[in-house]
């Protein structure tokens, strides 16, 4: 008996590092939330209460703000429009490089969010939609999706073409190193700021504060707002047959991505912001990557698109 609770806890424990044995143990029950497995997503919410141990300074403040706009950017620029969409082209290496980066926002892997994000295209606002707030409410849709064990697995049947990289699958697989290895540098990253620069006023522990835990928290809830808020709170330019909404603010903080109205209509452009003065800070960033020979082929929105079943 000894050694099963033993087993059972070693298992616990390694499905917060391995999503293969999280996926195993995952419960059927569509909104079923599986505190256990979720502890340390809660406990970084938690962790901001640190600030106040920590105290602030003008560095780690504009490093957290840093660190929000290029984890941001990825999730917008490489899983959002590349992974799930494919709205603009790489190399095999300039994928695997995006999908790195992208794996610090702590948003799980970008096979799990390209899948998860097609399957809402294919469902928007129906009932098989994980995270509709017209069908599931605000709550659910803003987070409560995000920890349901039902929602855990890859889908890999939506990314097929995708899942033929095994250095996607094994990022998809093992998510949490790097998240860990980015905390792990800030704060070495503080500590010898500390040591070498006194008069910044920071260290290890503030920077690892402000510059992941705030900064990943922030990142989560700009994130979410557009599964949830972007569908209840602004303006509706296209005849979309889900209740996608523009909002000029969500637009601000997830650097363009508040333009959902504008996606639902033609999701595949590289570009949310259809007009000139729809900013969209995403699409200026991928703009200097293609220049750079980065990336390539950004797809446009075709005029006759743009200006299709708009009320009128």
């Amino acid at each position: 008996m000894h050694t099963l609770r033993i087993g059972k806890l070693f298992k616990f424990l390694l499905s917060w590092f391995d999503n293969q044995v999280a996926s195993d143990m995952r419960m059927p029950n569509v909104h079923h939330i599986d505190w256990a497995r979720v502890i340390p997503f809660v406990a970084l919410h938690l962790a901001c209460l640190g600030l106040f141990w920590v105290g602030w300074s003008w560095f780690a403040i504009v490093f957290a703000i840093a660190l929000y706009a290029v984890r941001m950017f990825a999730i917008t620029g490489f899983y959002h429009r590349y992974f799930a969409h494919k709205s603009f082209q790489t190399s095999r290496f300039g994928q695997f490089v995006f999908a790195l980066i992208g794996a610090t926002a702590v948003q799980r892997g970008p096979l799990w969010w390209a899948a998860h994000h097609r399957d809402h295209h294919v469902h928007s606002d129906e009932e098989q939609d994980a995270h509709s707030p017209v069908k599931h409410g605000f709550f659910w849709s803003h987070i409560g999706w995000f920890l349901s064990s039902a929602n855990f697995a890859t889908k890999f049947e939506r990314v097929k073409e995708l899942a033929q990289f095994p250095e996607l699958r094994f990022l998809d697989r093992f998510d949490i190193l790097m998240p860990i290895a980015l905390a792990v540098a800030i704060f070495i990253t503080g500590e010898l700021l500390a040591h070498h620069t006194p008069e910044l006023n920071t260290n290890g522990l503030q920077l690892l504060v402000w510059g992941f835990v705030i900064s990943t928290v922030v990142l989560y809830h700009a994130t979410f707002s557009v599964n949830s808020l972007a569908h209840v709170w602004g303006k509706r330019r296209y005849q979309t047959r889900d209740h996608s909404r523009n909002n000029f603010i969500i637009a601000l903080f997830t650097l363009g991505e508040g333009w959902h109205n504008n996606h639902h209509h033609y999701p595949g452009a590289a570009k949310q912001g259809f007009y000139w003065w729809e900013i969209d800070f995403t699409y200026y960033g991928l703009r200097v990557l293609a220049a750079c020979g980065l990336i390539w082929n950004l797809r446009k929105v075709p005029h006759n698109i743009r200006e299709s079943k708009q009320y009128r």
